[in-house]
């Protein structure tokens, strides 16, 4: 298997943990305040894996430090947005407003380095703006005000996986260290947030304690520490686009969790989503000539 095809599996479970974190964030924030659920959950993926690679973590170099504060205050605002834009509209819409880096990354990369997209990759951001379209605009074109605060996700991921792709193809940065030290500054910046802005507290029953311990561990310290690491062996847009897969995940764990339902235009506009992945996904130029072969 390929260094590049593992990442991607890689990435896929991790994107499945992201679309399942949807219901597990709108389940805590039921007990949860929004910046107090992120200061708990960054903050104990820091502190549990910081433990668990304590040696690793040792002689951290300045270049690491440094993208690692960018990089943490870029997924800040991401969190910062996805949380109150779940409380304002669907576990579904969530989901899938949360994958528009997949168009957003392309186009900030064309922005910072002159990197045009190719054919293939513009029909793909193509079909997944007309699906996005589909899935949020209700009969007034208006969205949700929860689906408006969501999208400041997409503008805020795109930068992380920009600076994340600059950061893990330097010599002098560990991408391990990185994935560690940004969940620790997104998790003092939480901290800081909610002392300012709510009250804080522990989860107050074992359901929240749960849920809220998954999104730690898995959501964030694993996810993102996996995601810095496999990096490495893609590109910025390329993973922009297998996290397309989280609304997937997270319409379905919406539906049999949560018993959301999304309309027709809704579903239309999933499809659309997904058909954008594959077409990127899928070596269209191999199978049209193993076809070719084929008497």
């Amino acid at each position: 298997m390929s260094k590049q095809r593992k990442a991607d599996l890689l990435l896929v479970m991790v994107t499945a943990f992201w679309g399942f974190s949807y219901f597990l964030m709108d389940f805590s924030l039921t007990d949860l305040q929004p910046m107090n659920l992120n200061a708990f959950r960054f903050l104990v993926a820091f502190v549990v894996l910081g433990l668990f690679y304590f040696r690793r973590m040792s002689n951290i170099s300045r270049a690491t430090l440094r993208y690692s504060l960018l990089i943490g205050l870029s997924l800040a605002g991401v969190y910062i947005c996805c949380t109150y834009g779940i409380l304002y509209t669907s576990i579904s819409n969530a989901g899938f407003i949360c994958a528009l880096p997949v168009v957003t990354t392309p186009v900030l990369e064309f922005l910072i380095a002159r990197k045009r997209p190719g054919r293939k990759l513009f029909a793909a951001l193509v079909l997944c703006t007309i699906g996005l379209a589909l899935l949020t605009l209700g009969d007034t074109f208006r969205p949700a005000l929860g689906d408006i605060i969501c999208m400041g996700v997409a503008i805020f991921y795109a930068i992380d996986l920009v600076l994340t792709d600059r950061a893990v193809h330097r010599e002098d940065v560990d991408a391990l260290q990185l994935g560690i030290c940004q969940l620790g500054v997104v998790g003092i910046i939480m901290l800081l947030l909610t002392l300012l802005l709510e009250q804080p507290h522990f989860p107050s029953t074992p359901a929240v304690w749960g849920s809220s311990l998954f999104l730690a561990i898995f959501c964030s310290g694993v996810a993102f520490v996996v995601q810095a690491v496999q990096q490495q062996h893609t590109t910025a847009s390329h993973v922009g686009l297998i996290f397309t897969l989280e609304p997937l995940f997270s319409a379905i764990v919406a539906y049999f969790l949560a018993g959301e339902r999304l309309g027709w235009r809704g579903y239309v506009g999933a499809v659309l989503m997904m058909a954008s992945l594959v077409l990127m996904e899928l070596d269209w130029p191999t199978i049209t000539s193993k076809l070719r072969k084929k008497p």
